[in-house]
């Protein structure tokens, strides 16, 4: 018997960072959740995952810790779910598998071993496939290209699925091979793809907590359920650089024309920098000197971007959320209103976040200090974020 774990998406609806299956819950990769309970079984004799192109290091950060001595290498999965699944399943086959095999989407981290039992016993001595299914509560309709309702399904009839799916081995690799043979690609599970091939699929009760994490909003929920109180923390940044020769500066992500350009190690865009430290001060994580110091040639001229980015992601990687962002910056020219909503923009897409969480501010310092001197440009950033509560 073999689990396979199909991990290589990039999980898009879950809005932009790290793919959804390398997000912590409770702070360990919603992998290693998804893993934990198939290394348990000790009716399964072999583990293994299909993970995607680059994702080597995610994925070995993921399984640490875990029992792995019945972790099998893992295999690179293809442009689709259906894809990948089939590539881990010649994988097995070359291996020199063949019996039961249990498929599972990695985004469902909450999987029980009864339910992994329940598949199991369920694969009957006649049957090829056993899926867990869910009766549907709510009403279905179907609707037609005009988006006007054309059939409303019996409710009684109707059932929502979810995985593991138990299959015999042999059938499957079979139902697979012909799909890729005849062109069909647009199976979106393990069943139909087995339906398709003229197969019988048996259905046993499904779990309502084996839900699978698709949008930014399950991840809040997924903390929850955990007992993971998110809390309210904010933070607040500086930066200011003195104007020197050039013909242009950088605010916030925006390269802007103008008579001078700003001494600085970097790019020297004062917002960005501002709001890398928000974001850092928000995680009591050291300053934007710590992660990259200007005595390090590596940073002499980079693009503060990946600064932002990287302290963006730093929150993720914690299992929270940016809520929003706010930037002043404090100049006499060049001008920023022309500006504002590119700047934005480009700071919505550094962070990932929607651009309504972000705020940009202009103001002067009313002629006074070196900014109305013009002697150069300074910016203030408040970040607020949430994360998980620590002890």
């Amino acid at each position: 018997m073999a689990a396979l774990l199909v991990a290589a998406g990039r999980g898009l609806r879950a809005g932009d960072g790290e793919p959804k299956q390398y997000r912590l819950v409770n702070g360990r990769p919603v992998l290693a959740h998804a893993l934990m309970p198939f290394l348990a079984e000790p009716a399964i004799e072999r583990v293994a995952v299909v993970i995607g192109e680059g994702d080597e290091a995610r994925y070995a950060n993921a399984i640490a810790g875990l029992d792995s001595a019945r972790l099998v290498a893992p295999t690179l999965g293809g442009e689709t779910r259906q894809a990948s699944v089939r590539r881990g399943l010649l994988a097995l086959s070359r291996a020199g598998f063949d019996g039961i095999v249990l498929v599972h989407d990695a985004a469902r981290p909450f999987v029980s071993r009864a339910q992994i039992s329940a598949a199991i016993h369920r694969l009957g001595a006649g049957d090829l496939a056993a899926i867990p299914a869910m009766p549907v509560t709510d009403t279905i309709k179907r609707t037609d290209t005009s988006g006007h309702v054309a059939e409303t399904p019996p409710r009684d009839q109707l059932v929502s699925v979810q995985t593991p799916q138990a299959f015999r081995f042999g059938p499957l690799l079979e139902a697979h091979e012909a799909a890729a043979a005849a062109l069909q690609h647009g199976f979106t599970d393990d069943a139909a793809l087995m339906e398709w091939a003229g197969h019988t699929v048996a259905t046993f009760r499904g779990d309502p907590a084996n839900v699978k994490l698709t949008h930014a909003e399950d991840f809040l929920r997924a903390n929850a359920r955990h007992g993971a109180v998110l809390v309210t923390r904010v933070g607040t940044g500086y930066d200011v650089h003195a104007f020197g020769p050039g013909d242009h500066v950088w605010l916030g992500g925006v390269r802007i024309g103008h008579d001078q350009g700003v001494v600085a190690h970097s790019d020297g865009d004062v917002g960005l920098h501002a709001l890398t430290d928000a974001l850092l001060g928000a995680l009591a994580d050291g300053d934007i000197g710590t992660h990259f110091p200007p005595s390090d040639p590596q940073w002499r001229g980079a693009a503060s971007a990946q600064f932002l980015a990287f302290a963006a992601q730093r929150v993720r990687e914690r299992g929270g959320r940016i809520d929003h962002l706010d930037l002043t910056i404090v100049c006499e020219a060049p001008k920023v209103g022309p500006h504002r909503e590119a700047i934005r923009a480009e700071i919505a897409a550094i962070t990932g976040v929607a651009i309504g969480k972000v705020a940009i501010k202009a103001t002067t310092s009313e002629r006074m200090g070196f900014t109305g001197r013009r002697e150069g440009l300074a910016a203030l950033a408040t970040a607020t974020i949430r994360l998980p509560e620590e002890d």
